[in-house]
């Protein structure tokens, strides 16, 4: 199968929540197949700079070719999680004005059944953002044991047939190795007994899988910490999750470091002393109606905008 046209998700409504200064120095942690990226160049003048970051060599290859010849812009193959090192190499930590990161995987990832990623077409189970380094799913699928496939999708697909599943891939896998997404989306499907209308019964165990082997709710963890430090005072952050697990994450690293510092009940202190260090600057922003009328991928998405304060 080719790879289908990818529609950015809330461009419009991200970039305008980010650039605030045209003269700027911006990250898009999250570059897939540019959207962003080019329309944040457009916001820039002649002394913008704009770095993206991506763990798919397929995007790198794309900025590349697209970007390449402008002077605005560098493009790092990594995970975000590398954020204070590639900021820090270019002089620039604690004078970023913006960081987007868009979640989640982007439609050329989903609609290549070569990556893996997919249960509705078969390919090879491979899963990986970055083809180039780390284990595949297939190789964590047939080596797991049975506790920690359960725990994977439960904790990060939020499946809660967990154990079944589990079960029946170990059970599965003792026959012959499971190489192929079409073979474990059947496995995952044969041992849900409860599906939801509208959605393929082995979804969430996908996700967790996913999730699980790319370390996905550990880099956001480690770029939000670092995303604090390296934001100039009133730099944005804008961040745009597919999924409860990454957007409750993103909703807590917010809420906790807009009230500050705990204090004993009690103490007297000055709003001053509180060590506030962002401002929610919007609701959760979701995509309106036309969009989600062209993109139907659209519909899980969450943005969530702070401004860093000291």
């Amino acid at each position: 199968m080719g790879e289908q046209p990818h529609i950015t998700v809330l461009l419009d409504e991200a970039v305008d929540a980010l650039v605030e200064n045209a003269s700027g120095f911006y990250v898009d942690g999250t570059f897939g197949r540019g959207g962003h990226s080019d329309r944040i160049l457009e916001r820039l003048d002649a002394d913008g700079q704009l770095l993206a970051i991506d763990k798919d060599t397929s995007a790198i290859d794309v900025a590349r070719h697209r970007f390449g010849s402008d002077a605005r812009f560098a493009i790092e193959h990594t995970s975000f999680a590398e954020l204070s090192r590639l900021v820090g190499e270019r002089e620039k930590a604690g004078k970023v004005d913006g960081i987007l990161l868009d979640l989640g995987v982007s439609s050329p990832q989903l609609d290549e059944p070569e990556r893996g990623f997919s249960f509705l077409n078969d390919g090879p189970l491979d899963m990986r953002m970055d083809q180039t380094r780390g284990m595949s799913a297939a190789e964590w699928v047939n080596t797991a044991a049975e506790s920690e496939l359960a725990r994977v999708m439960k904790e990060y697909g939020e499946e809660r047939f967990a154990k079944r599943m589990a079960n029946a891939v170990v059970r599965e896998r003792e026959q012959s190795p499971i190489t192929r997404t079409g073979r474990l989306a059947h496995i995952l499907k044969e041992a849900n007994p409860a599906w939801e209308k509208g959605k393929h019964p082995a979804t969430r165990a996908f996700q967790g899988i996913r999730i699980h082997i790319n370390n996905e709710l550990g880099d956001l963890e480690s770029v939000l910490d670092q995303a604090l430090e390296m934001l100039a005072v009133g730099g944005r952050l804008v961040v745009i999750s597919f999924h409860s697990l990454e957007d409750r994450l993103v909703k807590r690293f917010i809420r906790r470091h807009e009230k500050g510092d705990p204090v004993p009940r009690g103490v007297p202190l000055m709003e001053s002393q509180l060590n506030r260090r962002l401002r929610s600057r919007s609701k959760a922003v979701k995509a309106g109606g036309d969009e989600l009328g062209r993109n139907v991928r659209a519909r899980s998405a969450v943005m969530r905008v702070a401004e860093k304060l000291a």
